[in-house]
């Protein structure tokens, strides 16, 4: 993403830490290189795959939305190289763990659409965080969410409900085919999803889970069950 004149490729260290230190993975960084990228030359190297947030929005033109707001910030050349590996990582079987953007690349690649502003649909709450405040405030748990039995998530959580933090403007409008419902917000948007038949882990989330992952327990166990399907991919190759 441009700033300050260059062109950089960078991600948060919470998403780093919490692969490291929760999953126990090794994280290396995949640059935004679109068609420039061997996607098949890489994932030979790779035994999970976490396609992280960011604060740029998925063009709309990829699930024929209308265009967006002035002044909305997009990232054409991660649409670019996340769009292609998603299905990449998908057919080869590398487990993958998808979070915010990640989670809305997913249902784009499946076919599915999205809310530009969840906070302008009706019955819809608003799952914007005020960013002008302190980034502990920022990514504090903000909501409760329903686990749909026998999902994923729900294997991971003692009980039908967690709560979760919200930073997201956009959100799931259709929901893609071939993608499973795991969990909802009380306003009913779609809070998490995994890939029916998929070979490997291949979960999905709405909200933050590498914030403060090593203290959160449900969090904790995301990455970790992430960090298991990486190892076993590891001991199979």
């Amino acid at each position: 993403m441009p700033k300050n004149g260059n062109e950089y490729d960078s991600v948060s260290r919470y998403y780093s830490e919490a692969v490291a230190n929760v999953a126990g993975a090794i994280p290396l960084g995949i640059p935004a290189l679109g068609a420039q990228l061997d996607g098949d030359a890489l994932l030979d190297h790779l035994d999970g795959v976490v396609f992280t947030g960011s604060p740029s929005n998925v063009e709309p033109r990829h699930y024929a939305g209308e265009p967006s707001d002035e002044g909305t910030l997009h990232d054409p050349a991660r649409d670019a190289t996340t769009l292609p590996l998603i299905k990449k990582v998908l057919e080869r079987g590398i487990p993958m763990l998808a979070i915010c953007r990640g989670y809305q690349e997913l249902n784009v690649v499946f076919g599915g659409t999205l809310f530009q502003k969840v906070q302008d649909q009706p019955g819809k709450m608003d799952h914007r965080a005020d960013m002008t405040g302190a980034i502990e405030d920022r990514f504090a748990l903000a909501h409760d969410i329903e686990l749909v039995s026998g999902g994923i998530l729900a294997g991971l959580n003692n009980g039908s409900r967690v709560k979760v933090n919200s930073v997201h403007a956009q959100g799931i409008d259709r929901l893609g085919e071939g993608l499973v419902v795991e969990a909802h917000a009380p306003d009913g948007l779609v809070e998490a999803v995994s890939v029916s038949g998929a070979s490997a882990f291949a979960l999905a989330v709405q909200w933050h889970p590498e914030w403060n992952a090593s203290d959160n327990e449900f969090s904790n166990k995301i990455f970790k069950a992430f960090g298991n399907a990486c190892r076993e991919r590891a001991d199979r190759r």
